[in-house]
């Protein structure tokens, strides 16, 4: 039996310690805050509860397996239910010659019924571009989700190795940006742009990010779109007691403030107290960027600070939670407003002199879920927009996090849903709060973004150059995103193996 010590207490952190606790570890979790869960967080007053991070789950697969090879089935502890339709989305008028502002209300696996609503809504061959563009990013997710996603990589030399491997490197097309795979398939340009904002799914610029992002849509319109109810967070949650019921303890309010590396590995951490707790093995959910530049005092580790380095980081998000009276008539789960410059949104989240964009998108997660509300005469909205990281913009300046929840209140307004009158109270949440909250530098919510053809091989490795310490989580390779944190607890608990 191995002594494991996991840093941090989010979706990864718990997946690994329930993974690796039932392959017979020994397994503590040290968690800096008072609560589990890390950014799938929630927050709660006057019978009104938000997810205050991820609010859709795809790719259910993922954990269904994390639960299975644990003990029980997944439906057991969760009731996880399937949106359709998930996605309502508004183009302002202007775009594609239009006078008015068109609604697109994409249903969930059908592709007949996607079809369908591109032909109605968009005009005639609409839905056949996009089911084209689905078969190409079919293409892509088989080519690459063994060895790109279910599979551990070490840098550029994964890209060697897997470019040999691949029957075809055209379908991946790593040259090729997703913005250029959009304009190969796609001729109307309301299409492009939400093909573009899954861009933003990982953080990223969908001017440089690979095409091989086109797998996202693809994944969420075949596998489908779902919801935990009760929220988000209860997916941590039963995450976390199956991680304690296999035998792993889990320690809240236990900082960790070094890796201790003895006799070149890592041989347990101190935490701030100044307890020191020996392992054989430690895993780090903690952001990549905090890890080698706060926690790890050793040279060993220079080959990643040195890759990570060339990385660039994701954006962040500006977030408001409104507590709204009444009920809005054929609300969708998640509405999706959409600027008339989108490219200028882009320049003002990703350009060299960032700033919080005043024509954003708007994005509104709104599940129908009665337990989440207090009672059918209200609503909880929780509005995310694109933003840039605390840093490059000062998010703690005096009155702009106010003023910017004045602007997005606006934008809802001018785009047909204006909910001023409606609003009981309000709660913000800025990039600088995610920075304390998570300590993700400047509030970056993927760690590193995909942004350039190399980005996948500059995301930290699951195996660290520091022998015994392993990385998990949305920091570290495959990347952000539930699933995808899902599969870097699987391939962390393949590379420490059986105790």
């Amino acid at each position: 039996m191995s002594r494991v010590v996991v840093i941090g207490a989010g979706m990864g952190g718990l997946a690994v310690a329930a993974r690796l606790a039932t392959l017979g570890h020994d397994v503590t979790v040290c968690e800096q805050g008072s609560t589990i869960g890390g950014k799938l967080g929630t927050f709660s007053r006057d019978g009104f509860t938000f997810d205050t991070g991820p609010s859709l789950l795809t790719l259910p697969a993922v954990f269904r397996d994390l639960f299975i090879k644990t003990g029980r089935p997944l439906e057991d502890d969760l009731e996880i239910l399937s949106i359709d339709p998930a996605f309502r989305y508004r183009f302002a008028e202007g775009v594609d010659n239009t006078n008015d502002a068109t609604w697109l209300t994409v249903p969930g696996t059908s592709r007949a019924g996607i079809r369908r609503a591109f032909d109605e809504t968009l005009g005639p061959g609409t839905g056949t571009a996009w089911e084209r563009l689905l078969d190409r990013a079919e293409s892509i997710w088989q080519v690459t989700r063994t060895p790109f996603l279910e599979s551990p990589l070490d840098g550029r030399r994964d890209l060697v190795r897997l470019a040999r491997r691949t029957r075809d490197i055209r379908t991946v097309a790593p040259w090729r940006s997703l913005r250029g795979l959009g304009r190969q398939y796609l001729r109307d340009p309301r299409q492009r742009m939400l093909l573009e904002r899954y861009a933003t799914y990982t953080g990223s610029d969908p001017r440089r990010v690979p095409a091989a992002l086109a797998v996202i849509p693809y994944v969420e319109q075949t596998f489908g779109a779902w919801h935990v109810r009760g929220g988000m967070r209860r997916l941590a949650l039963a995450v976390h007691d199956r991680a304690v019921e296999r035998g792993a303890r889990v320690r809240t309010g236990s900082d960790v403030a070094e890796v201790v590396v003895e006799g070149g590995r890592a041989s347990g951490v101190r935490l701030a107290s100044g307890e020191r707790i020996a392992a054989d093995i430690v895993v780090s959910d903690a952001d990549a960027t905090h890890l080698y530049a706060d926690l790890v005092r050793t040279p060993l580790a220079a080959p990643a600070v040195s890759r990570l380095g060339r990385a660039e980081p994701s954006l962040s998000g500006f977030v408001l939670m409104l507590a709204l009276r009444d009920r809005t008539p054929d609300l969708a789960h998640h509405t999706v407003l959409f600027p008339r410059d989108y490219d200028a949104e882009l320049d003002a989240v990703f350009g060299p002199g960032a700033y919080p964009p005043s024509d954003p998108t708007v994005y509104i997660s709104a599940p129908d879920d009665p337990s989440l509300r207090p009672d059918d005469r209200h609503e909880a909205w929780f509005v995310l927009v694109n933003a840039p990281r605390h840093g490059p913009v000062d998010w703690d300046e005096p009155g702009l996090a106010d003023a910017y929840a004045d602007r997005i209140l606006a934008v809802l307004a001018e785009r047909g849903m204006d909910v001023r009158d409606r609003v009981l109270w309000r709660e913000i949440r800025t990039p600088a709060d995610l920075e304390r909250d998570t300590r993700a530098p400047g509030g970056a919510i993927y760690g590193s973004s995909s942004n350039g053809a190399s980005a996948a091989f500059l995301r930290p490795a699951n195996r660290s150059p520091v022998p015994g310490l392993f990385l998990v989580g949305g920091s570290a390779h495959p990347g952000g995103g539930l699933p995808l944190v899902g599969l870097s607890a699987a391939i962390v608990a393949g590379l420490v193996g059986p105790a």
